[in-house]
């Protein structure tokens, strides 16, 4: 293996999204990259520039990861002097406490932490306690003032399943798709009063958590009917009526990949540009 070879590392993330001004790098902001780009530049001694961080999910401000996936690129002979249980004892000795990497490993040959991925599994949490959120956790959990009903907005739910056309649920970028695969999205209860939203699809576009959840509120508190979110699905345009809610009642729970042999190919699928297929006429 020449002196310039590099290997693909695998990284398991988890941090407290409060303080941070989201994942991406950004000038003269706190950022989730920015840290642990600068902790893995200071403990394997590499240039800064050098070390560039792939995430599987681009998390905005004030959003949480337990389970966020990342790679980056580094020279052999760097990892091979390192090794993952060294190199995660560095980095928790670097780190600040809101962020840590629970994870390294050699990546697969095709990983690519957000291209390889089939799914990303979000969590939304909200109280409905009378008296508010418990303090312990008001980072992490939505107040709601008024009582949900969980299988209202479970029944709701059921008519955004599936692949769609998400505009109306999304900020739009230039030139980006808003067609994603809604896998799930179902409510449970984690405790008296507090009301946990699983929302899992192929890709997410931007605000798209945050408003399907607005949505949901909406018929829970009873202030829209069960039909509403399909509708404004439907409309295909952003309702002023759907509600972005707060970011810091959002976790990224989870990252799904293929198995080895299937991450290139996922990869590459993942880079097409997708739309509806037209639906067919008898």
């Amino acid at each position: 293996m020449g002196e310039t070879a590099e290997v693909r590392l695998r990284l398991g993330v988890a941090y407290d999204g409060t303080d941070f001004s989201g994942w991406a790098e950004q000038p003269d902001r706190r950022t989730v990259q920015g840290e642990l780009q600068a902790a893995l530049s200071r403990v394997l001694r590499l240039d800064p520039q050098a070390v560039r961080l792939t995430v599987a999910g681009r998390t905005d401000a004030g959003v949480h990861a337990r389970g966020q996936a990342a790679h980056v690129d580094v020279p052999a002979a760097v990892w091979a002097a390192e090794g993952p249980d060294r190199l995660l004892r560095r980095l928790a000795g670097v780190l600040p406490p809101d962020v840590r990497v629970s994870a390294v490993s050699e990546a697969p040959e095709g990983f690519d932490a957000r291209f390889s991925a089939l799914f990303r599994r979000y969590v939304y949490r909200v109280s409905d306690a009378p008296g508010g959120v418990d303090p312990l956790r008001r980072r992490e959990v939505l107040w709601n003032r008024r009582p949900l009903d969980t299988e209202a907005m479970n029944r709701a739910a059921a008519g955004l399943v599936g692949e769609h056309d998400f505009a109306a649920y999304c900020r739009k970028r230039e030139g980006a798709t808003t067609v994603r695969e809604l896998l799930n999205l179902e409510w449970r209860t984690e405790g008296e009063h507090l009301h946990a939203a699983t929302v899992e699809a192929d890709a997410f576009c931007h605000n798209m958590v945050r408003a399907l959840v607005g949505a949901m509120l909406a018929v829970g508190e009873g202030r829209r009917g069960e039909d509403w979110p399909a509708r404004v699905l439907a409309a295909g345009e952003r309702d002023s009526a759907v509600h972005v809610v707060a970011p810091h009642g959002l976790t990224l729970e989870e990252v799904g990949y293929p198995p080895p042999e299937e991450l290139a190919a996922r990869a590459a699928a993942s880079r097409r540009v997708r739309t509806l297929s037209a639906p067919r006429t008898e």
